[in-house]
Parts: C-alpha cells; structure tokens; sequence
C-alpha cells in the first residue's frame, strides 16, 4: 500500500519525531535508547539499555483503533509486559495505563513529556497512583537527542 493511501499516514508520521538515538537519563543513571520503524514503517520499536536497577526494555508503538492516539506495548528485563494508551500531540507525550492488561492492574501509571521546540529534548515524569485520582511522582526522566 502506498504511504498516501495508508490510513495511519498522519499517525505514524507525527511518531516519526521519536524516530532515532537518544540519551536517556534517570536516577541519576543514563543509558542509550533507539527508535526504529519497523514492519514497513506500521510500527515504531524502541529499544532502551541500562545499567542496574534499571531494567532494559523494548517496546512496540502502533496506531490506535481511533486512528489518532497510539497503543505502546511495553517488555522489560524483569519479565514485565504491559500495554499502554499513548498519545503524541502539541509537543506533548503521554502514556496512561489505568486497567490490567498482561498484568494484574496493581497500581496506575502515568507519562508526560515535554517535548522541546526544535525535538532533541523531552523532559518527562512518569507518576503512580493507588486509586487513579491521587497521583504522585514516581521519578523524572529525560531524553537527549544524539541522532
């Protein structure tokens, strides 16, 4: 199918501002994170390495049924498999897990990043929530552009 003709198109070419190498920072801790379309161009495949505690993980974003917003299916070093609603909008990135998926829904989870004006940064925090109304920060995290 020709990319004009795709009905993703406009989807997956607002993902295409994650496409690359970054530098990701948290806990004190930085380690590489690469984005990298996959499966012609349908799905972005991010994949991240750090040094311990923090695990390495893999991730897989598509297209939404709405056409809009994204589904990020998330896998870490530890065995851990979860699926997250994510949006990408306005310089604006977030994710949202709020019902059990391949995992009991033990606690809420929640992403914003801010993405900068000219896209080589995204400061970010990701929060948890017992009851999905009382949020509170779980760490900080940025992402440097290096390609």
């Amino acid at each position: 199918m020709q990319a004009d003709q795709d009905p993703n198109a406009a989807a997956l070419e607002r993902l295409d501002l994650l496409a690359g190498e970054w530098e990701v920072e948290a806990f004190g801790i930085s380690g590489p994170l690469a984005c990298e379309w996959i499966l012609d161009g349908q799905f972005l495949l991010q994949r991240s390495e750090a040094p311990d505690p923090v695990p390495d993980s893999n991730s897989i974003i598509g297209v939404a049924e709405d056409g809009e917003s994204f589904v990020q299916h998330y896998f870490d070093s530890r065995g851990i498999v979860r699926t997250y609603a994510m949006t990408l909008a306005d310089g604006i990135w977030t994710l949202l897990r709020d019902k059990p998926d391949f995992s009991p829904l033990d606690f809420y989870q929640r992403f914003e990043g801010k993405i900068s004006d000219d896209g080589k940064t995204i400061n970010g925090r990701w929060e948890k929530s017992d009851d999905g109304k009382n949020w509170e920060l779980d760490f900080p995290l940025s992402y440097t552009r290096v390609k």
